[in-house]
């Protein structure tokens, strides 16, 4: 079985998602990926829109600053891109982003083709109370589910964080990349994002989108 991983943050970059599958350090990275037991890239991937919005929160492992997450009642569009997946990639992509231990994962496979089942029937299932532990189904493309997973609390229910630069330029990269978008589309995208819009100048995202998009 195939599933649509829909990914709105850092994993839009295909290059970043590279190091999910392979496994490895990234260059200036904080932490080595196990990577997925099938190391096949995507069949194909796909810029889509999702209905709500992105916020930023927590505080991540591998950048410093707050984590993207989805949230379906946000108002608005949410950018992302979608990747076509069997469902243990799937399933190892979440348990990287979940920092389950690496190892035998067929009890998580197991785990996860039932939460699939249970998301794409209602809307939303749970693997975990941690963060990227719910797994939500915001639809199907061409008869496949899209599943993408997030935090089980709202932009409502907790107190965003800034986002560090270099994950910032990174979801940048992502976006224009994917969506094609100018450097003026992104900034007025990213600018206004629980997390963001608090603390980051509409000046300041707009000089480290136009510097992502220059860099190599």
């Amino acid at each position: 079985m195939r599933v649509w991983y829909v990914a709105y943050g850092s994993n839009m970059h295909a290059a970043r998602l590279a190091w999910y599958i392979g496994g490895g350090c990234p260059p200036g990275g904080m932490r080595t990926y196990p990577g997925c037991r099938d190391r096949r890239p995507p069949s194909t991937s796909v810029p889509v829109s999702l209905p709500g919005g992105i916020y930023f929160a927590g505080e991540s492992r591998a950048w410093t600053g707050g984590m993207a997450f989805y949230d379906p009642h946000l108002p608005g569009e949410a950018a992302a891109r979608a990747y076509l997946v069997t469902v243990d990639q799937f399933t190892d992509i979440a348990a990287q982003e979940m920092y389950r231990p690496a190892g035998d994962t067929a009890h998580l496979t197991e785990t996860t083709a039932a939460a699939i089942e249970a998301a794409i029937a209602g809307g939303r299932a749970t693997l975990g109370p941690g963060r990227y532990e719910t797994l939500v189904c915001p639809g199907s493309r061409s008869g496949v589910p899209m599943l993408t997973f997030t935090a089980p609390e709202g932009a409502s229910a907790v107190r965003c964080r800034p986002p560090a630069p270099t994950y910032l330029r990174m979801i940048a990269r992502g976006l224009h990349e994917s969506h094609g978008w100018p450097a003026e589309r992104i900034a007025g995208y990213l600018e206004v994002r629980p997390g963001v819009a608090d603390a980051w100048p509409p000046d300041a995202v707009a000089a480290l989108v136009s510097e992502a998009l220059a860099g190599p």
